[in-house]
């Protein structure tokens, strides 16, 4: 260990923030003109206002103070609580969110009611625009600016921004029978990514809106505990097999003020995504096997609804918000047609597709097409799987365009290889071009028209930097630096940082698996060093990356622990084959990869093996009770699980069915799948830890196996958390988790070796 100051549970979780003052939710002006972003305080890193940052000038200034706009901390609604949880920023304090509308205007939702932002040359001025009892909530304003629209007790309501009027434009909600207007149903919000319930036209004639229907739901009675009450919540939670919400699809006329119903889903399918392109309403649907995802569209009165494409898969469809409308009247998006995400171009009428780009590695996102240049800018993982990047490809040329060329459509062999054999090839395959250079991983947001971009850059040895760039990549201005200079929080532990080694295993089908090593402060390889395996393991989740990684890494090889990561098959960003392993199986093959990471860490001679201790959150959670449960005697000291699923007939249609069938399908996967099969195999030291008021991994989860664990007599160590969701929150609940996982590890691998 270095003489540098010793980095302490107490500094990790205090403000400001050892990773400095970093933005979130960073935006462009529909003009260009400004980049918005929420900057926490200093003094309170949970805490944000809303800031701008003028193009021209390179000035920030304070545009939103938060205190102002709600100066109490207004306790916030259930439906404001859920969805904070579901966006993962229920621990933000003052301004959440906010939305842009024209130019000149932003809407600000805080205290339970909505602000209008309007810029003016002599400053900002903020107009209260509700002041009620209840609260709103989704906020947006209509694409020409004359309407602010807003979620109020299940029900859809505009403001005209000119009169002041105020217009419900959806029916009354009907809490009795459980049917809302304009909202997402919990698997939407939760596993979907779809956080709305409603859609203004580009003209501002139409409003599309769902109505959600949840009285097929089964009501789980969930115990809010807290520490001065129990409250008991009603949670209509749709278990796997079991009923989901009936979603329809509304469209609001403002011409003549009707509404019509244009399709119902559910309970055997889902409405995932929305969009208006070219005058016309595109809803995507996923039936409930999750096999297929139809592209719908309808071009208004009647309302004549067909499906110009699909796209269909053997075992399970992922979803994408890549839907990109092209000024000739061509779509882009994503599939995982040939196994790995790509972007292709659509015609919107009779689904004629061309494959844009080619390879065995993973399209991230569309960031956005440059209608000049005919180029399209995108994130993904071309180079390496540890990095993300932004890249550049000519749009191409279509099946016609090549004809007139004189060429033939080539096997897509060729683009795959990306080695064009002649020019004719080149033509066929146009080629990727690498924006942001390497070294660390890059998050995008690109301006219209895709001239320019806001970078967000980070790497293992810099904390994230985000500045405004051209969209060749060269730097315009830095938004916020984040140097790691003499005034930075993080300078006083500098000597002391380390950084992981990255390597690869190879999966028992021969797949590559990607490990992260981190080494203490002064490793001495001669010495021997207890590890810690963080887990995750589980779909969507990419967790060895290069990029900043979390301080709490940091803190545990202070401590003089080795930290080990590995992303098992089933993780995200390496393809469908690498991802589909899991099918009807889970915690069957992600296990055997992560105990093939512990083998090869006993193999390591700085590595003491009989000190090594698995631990993990949510997915991870679960993951580390099935790699505890199943491992051979002896492998793991300890193990610690965090909010863990313990039987997946306890969790969420959408996401289990997805992976897993149903429980009346695949009753044999269910039975091996469940943490109630390997119990036998918890028989060491095991802390559970939960918050008791989970809304997502519900508590009966933990529960039920403290009941189970206890009729066998076998010993646990149980922490909770009164009032607690899915995640522990605040400063001082957080320095606590840690505090008692470390003294957890401590009891059970010993003190580690300074």
């Amino acid at each position: 260990m270095t003489d540098a100051p010793r980095l302490t549970p107490e500094r990790l979780y205090a403000s400001p923030s050892l990773s400095g003052s970093t933005p979130r939710a960073v935006r462009f002006s529909p003009d260009g003109k400004r980049v918005t972003f929420l900057k926490p305080r200093a003094e309170e890193s949970a805490r944000y206002d809303l800031w701008q940052f003028d193009v021209a000038t390179g000035a920030q200034s304070l545009l939103v103070d938060s205190t102002a706009v709600d100066p109490a901390d207004a306790e916030l609604s259930e439906e404001e609580k859920a969805l904070r949880e579901r966006k993962r920023i229920a621990s933000v304090r003052g301004i959440a969110d906010y939305a842009w509308g024209t130019a000149d205007t932003i809407i600000v939702p805080a205290g339970g009611d909505i602000h209008l932002v309007t810029l003016k040359a002599s400053g900002p001025e903020t107009r209260r625009l509700t002041q009620t009892d209840a609260f709103e909530y989704d906020a947006k304003v209509s694409p020409r600016g004359t309407h602010v629209s807003f979620i109020r007790d299940g029900a859809l309501y505009a403001i005209d921004l000119a009169s002041g009027t105020e217009t419900r434009i959806s029916p009354e909600a009907q809490p009795g029978k459980a049917i809302s207007y304009g909202v997402a149903e919990f698997v939407a919000q939760e596993e979907m990514s779809r956080y709305t319930g409603y859609w203004w036209s580009a003209d501002e004639r139409y409003v599309a809106f769902t109505e959600v229907d949840e009285s097929g739901v089964d009501v789980i009675p969930r115990f809010d505990i807290a520490a001065d009450k129990v409250t008991v919540i009603e949670q209509r939670y749709p278990r796997a097999g079991r009923p989901n919400a009936k979603v329809a699809l509304h469209v609001f006329d403002h011409n003549d003020g009707s509404t019509r119903r244009i399709a119902s889903m559910g309970p055997d399918d889902y409405l995932a995504r929305v969009n208006w392109a070219h005058g016309s309403l595109w809803f995507q649907t996923v039936n409930r096997a999750q096999t297929e995802i139809r592209f719908n569209r309808t071009d208004g009165l009647p309302w004549r609804i067909w499906s110009p494409f699909t796209e269909e898969q053997e075992r399970w469809v992922n979803l994408s918000d890549d839907f990109l409308a092209l000024p000739e009247g061509g779509l882009l998006v994503t599939h995982e047609l040939d196994g790995f995400r790509h972007i292709y171009w659509r015609d919107p009428s009779s689904g004629e597709k061309r494959q844009i780009t080619f390879g065995d590695w993973v399209v991230d996102k569309i960031a956005g097409f440059d209608a000049e240049t005919e180029t399209v800018y995108f994130t993904g993982y071309l180079d390496t799987p540890l990095e993300r990047h932004l890249y550049a490809v000519p749009l191409g040329r279509s099946d016609a365009e090549i004809a007139t060329l004189g060429a033939e459509r080539v096997p897509e062999t060729n683009c795959l290889n990306r080695t064009p054999e002649s020019a004719r090839v080149s033509k066929v395959c146009p080629e990727v071009r690498r924006i942001t250079p390497e070294g660390g991983s890059w998050s995008v947001n690109m301006g219209a028209g895709a001239k320019s971009y806001i970078g967000t850059f980070s790497s293992p040895a810099q904390p994230p930097q985000t500045a405004l760039y051209k969209a060749d990549g060269t730097r315009v201005a830095w938004i916020n630096e984040n140097t790691l200079n003499g005034s930075h929080p993080y300078t006083p532990y500098l000597e002391a940082h380390t950084v992981p080694e990255f390597g690869t295993l190879t999966a028992e089908d021969g797949q590559t698996l990607y490990y992260s090593l981190q080494k203490p402060p002064g490793f001495d390889p001669a010495k021997k060093y207890p590890v810690i395996v963080e887990v995750y393991g589980g779909p969507h989740v990419q967790r060895v990356s290069n990029d900043w990684r979390p301080l709490s890494d940091q803190f545990l090889t202070h401590e003089g622990y080795i930290v080990f990561r590995l992303d098992n098959r089933g993780t995200w960003n390496r393809g469908k084959r690498f991802e589909d392993v899991i099918h009807l199986k889970t915690g069957g093959p992600e296990v055997r990869d992560q105990l093939a990471g512990v083998a090869w860490l006993k193999a390591q001679p700085f590595v003491d093996g009989d000190r090594i201790a698995i631990q993990g959150w949510s997915y991870g959670g679960y993951m580390t009770l099935m790699t505890y449960g199943q491992a051979p005697e002896g492998t793991f000291a300890a193990a610690i699980a965090g909010a863990p699923v313990t039987d997946w007939t306890l969790y969420d249609t959408f996401y289990t069915e997805r992976y897993m069938s149903t429980p009346q399908l695949n009753p044999e996967g269910y039975h091996a799948s469940s943490v109630f099969a390997h119990v036998d195999g918890l028989t060491g030291p095991l802390l559970l830890i939960h918050g008791m008021a989970d809304d997502n991994v519900t508590f009966d989860n933990t529960t039920r196996l403290m009941a189970e664990l206890q009729q066998r007599g076998q010993m646990f160590e149980l922490m909770t958390y009164p009032g607690q969701r899915h995640g522990i929150q605040g400063e001082a609940l957080q320095l606590h988790l840690m505090r008692t996982r470390l003294d957890f590890l401590k009891r059970h691998l010993g003190q580690p070796q300074q």
